[in-house]
């Protein structure tokens, strides 16, 4: 019998990384998906349609979100989600789970499946955010994990720092960028008639999260890029708004007050989608904000990120990646540094240091295939120092 194979998505970023991982397993073993969080908020676009227009029949919809981004409603959403999918675990009996990145319901899936002992696939871990406290629960998803893919050597390594057994973290490279080398991306007339938007002469991609662990700071920052705006000509921006975190929800209203305001200059989505979302890249100067996008996929389209403030702080970076504080003055000069000479003769020859050759999702499906997961539940400690002495 085929390997009973449980994928979790929550959101729209994730389900774009995880989409032709998922496609290897629905073609090669027994796939059960569970779709949660955002997918499942009329507010953030009811993206679970976009997992069903790709073909995949959903097991579950675990609804867990709250209407209000607030601490104590983020932690009751956590708390749902480990109950919630208990449950479904229960039901579905799956005989290995398998998880993306960071965010709070991936946590809360995963405590799920370590309490009900189902061995867990954890991918993009050993990574860091330092603004995030997305950080925290990364580290903790892959204490319950027992297989690890990661995307550097170095993110290897802090996996096996974490105490992880070296012959279970594998180093795939990033599985986002597989879709870059296989989605045929929309040309440029196309792309534009389907965003029914027109390009300027200069253009960003613009995703702004906040960053969680600081208090309040997400108005103000967020403000202070858009008045960086203010001073730019000839200049377009399409927006992608932010995902369900504590103080999400005020950019998002930003957002659609700037773009209303803006008609023909700017534009916002909920959700791109993955297809539309690297298609524009194709043909914006720069990715501007604190998503990891900017980081992992921006620089293999030898474009400029403009990294804003901390969120992404930790992360391993390419060239083409300006850091800036979140303040007026500090995101003009990064806008500034973008446009000279010497900083787009850089761009032609920068390096995704999240690339590696090979394809990530079948190499991610074979190791979840082959693997023997008896007696995989019950870890040891890996100790480096003990390494070192012998």
């Amino acid at each position: 019998m085929k390997r009973k194979v449980c994928v979790v998505t929550g959101s729209r970023a994730e389900y774009g990384l995880l989409r032709l991982l998922i496609r290897e397993v629905e073609k090669d073993l027994d796939l059960q998906l569970l779709v949660t969080g955002m997918h499942l908020s009329k507010e953030f676009g009811f993206t679970y349609r976009e997992v069903e227009k790709d073909g995949f029949r959903i097991n579950k919809k675990i609804n867990i979100l709250s209407r209000s981004d607030k601490a104590v409603d983020v932690a009751k959403s956590t708390g749902k989600a480990i109950e919630n999918f208990a449950k479904a675990y229960k039901e579905l009996k799956p005989e290995i789970v398998v998880v993306l990145g960071d965010r709070f319901e991936i946590f809360g899936a995963a405590a799920a499946a370590h309490i009900s002992r189902i061995p867990i696939a954890h991918i993009h871990g050993g990574e860091l955010t330092e603004g995030a406290f997305d950080d925290a629960f990364r580290h903790s998803i892959t204490k319950m994990s027992q297989l690890h893919f990661v995307s550097t050597e170095e993110y290897r390594r802090r996996v096996i720092q974490l105490g992880e057994d070296p012959k279970r973290v594998f180093n795939v490279g990033a599985i986002g960028l597989d879709n870059i080398k296989k989605l045929k991306l929309f040309p440029k007339k196309e792309l534009e008639n389907n965003l029914n938007f027109r390009f300027n002469k200069h253009n960003f991609l613009v995703t702004f999260h906040p960053v969680t662990l600081e208090n309040n700071t997400s108005k103000k920052q967020f403000q202070n890029l858009l008045n960086a705006f203010k001073e730019l000509k000839d200049t377009n921006i399409i927006f992608t708004k932010t995902n369900a975190d504590t103080g999400g929800r005020i950019i998002n209203v930003m957002i659609d007050s700037y773009t209303k305001r803006n008609k023909g200059r700017a534009i916002s989505f909920a959700s791109l989608g993955r297809l539309r979302y690297l298609s524009t890249m194709q043909y914006v100067d720069a990715v501007v904000g604190n998503s990891s996008s900017g980081i992992i996929e921006a620089p293999s389209f030898k474009i400029g990120t403009i990294n804003i403030g901390d969120r992404q702080k930790g992360r391993i970076k390419a060239d083409s990646v300006i850091d800036c504080k979140p303040d007026k003055e500090s995101i003009l000069m990064a806008l500034k540094i973008l446009y000279s000479k010497k900083f787009q003769k850089k761009l032609k020859d920068v390096k995704n240091p999240y690339e590696k050759e090979g394809d990530a999702s079948k190499k991610i499906k074979e190791v979840i295939k082959k693997s023997d997961l008896s007696g995989i539940l019950k870890k040891e400690f890996y100790d480096l120092e003990v390494e070192k002495r012998d």
